[in-house]
């Protein structure tokens, strides 16, 4: 009841503000859920790696024998050795092509650029296990055998159109004026580009470099198809090892991995707070 004495109707303002708020708290409470739901099971792997028990299902007390262990795996240790070259061979191939591809993509009109757009999205949309088959047939057609090659052949294909995405919505807000600035001022085209271009494309060149590392050292059904003897990456061996049961072995190793990525993310964001930089002198 308001001061005058009058009830507050079901369409006031106190009542529309219950709402509003009523609402709001729904929604905050559905987020929390949605992120409970999907970052629970990772905070269970994480506690769990370092449970001094091989049963995952029974806590018995804390250690650290299963990291200990990881290292001490000659296996573990080749796949990652392999998990690495691949992923970096593949992230600076990729980027490098995929840097220029949307540098053409982006300033230059040519005939066929409608098809060749549509066929560099095409690895984005597509099944990785249809990719994986066509990658096969492709290198079974050719005769090239299965190695390590065969895996950064594959990874380049797919990781090109994913640089070339984010360096395109770098272009995409990139102000011209500052390269005729620097023609104005005595630049050729190549130190335009080395010292005007590149810096301003640094943060879309480091996002891109880091989702294709990512996504080379996440992949299984690619490495799966495209992997020869003795080229088994760290995907492929926990693969491996999950058929045989779920241990802590395994939770640490994946562990680890996160621990990996998040770095890699930290990594990345200082270097592109520190990219930029415009070099005219």
């Amino acid at each position: 009841m308001s001061v005058s004495g009058t009830v507050e109707r079901p369409g006031s303002r106190a009542h529309r503000g219950w709402g509003r708020r009523l609402a709001s708290g729904s929604l905050k409470l559905h987020g929390l859920l949605v992120f409970i739901f999907i970052y629970a099971p990772i905070l269970v792997l994480i506690i769990y790696s370092f449970n001094s028990s091989r049963l995952v299902s029974v806590w018995e007390g804390f250690t650290f024998d299963w990291y200990a262990k990881l290292f001490q795996d000659e296996a573990i240790g080749k796949a990652l050795k392999n998990t690495l070259v691949v992923a970096l061979s593949s992230t600076v191939i990729s980027t490098v092509f995929g840097t220029m591809v949307a540098l053409v993509m982006e300033r230059y009109e040519f005939w066929g650029k409608l098809p060749f757009d549509a066929l560099l999205y095409l690895p984005i949309i597509i099944p990785d296990i249809a990719m994986a088959v066509m990658l096969l047939l492709f290198f079974v057609m050719t005769r090239i055998p299965l190695s390590l090659m065969t895996i950064v052949i594959s990874h380049v294909a797919f990781n090109i159109s994913f640089v070339a995405v984010v360096v395109r919505a770098r272009l995409a807000d990139f102000d011209r004026s500052l390269e005729e600035a620097a023609m104005d001022l005595g630049a050729n085209e190549f130190q335009t580009f080395r010292r005007v271009t590149l810096p301003l494309l640094i943060p879309g060149i480091l996002g891109g470099a880091l989702l294709a590392f990512t996504l080379s050292v996440d992949d299984f059904v690619i490495t799966f198809f495209t992997a020869g003897i003795g080229s088994t990456t760290l995907p492929l061996r926990i693969y491996s090892m999950v058929k045989l049961g779920i241990t802590p072995e395994i939770n640490a190793l994946s562990t680890m991995m996160l621990l990996a990525s998040m770095l890699l993310v930290g990594l990345s964001l200082i270097l592109q707070k520190g990219g930029g930089g415009i070099e005219l002198g």
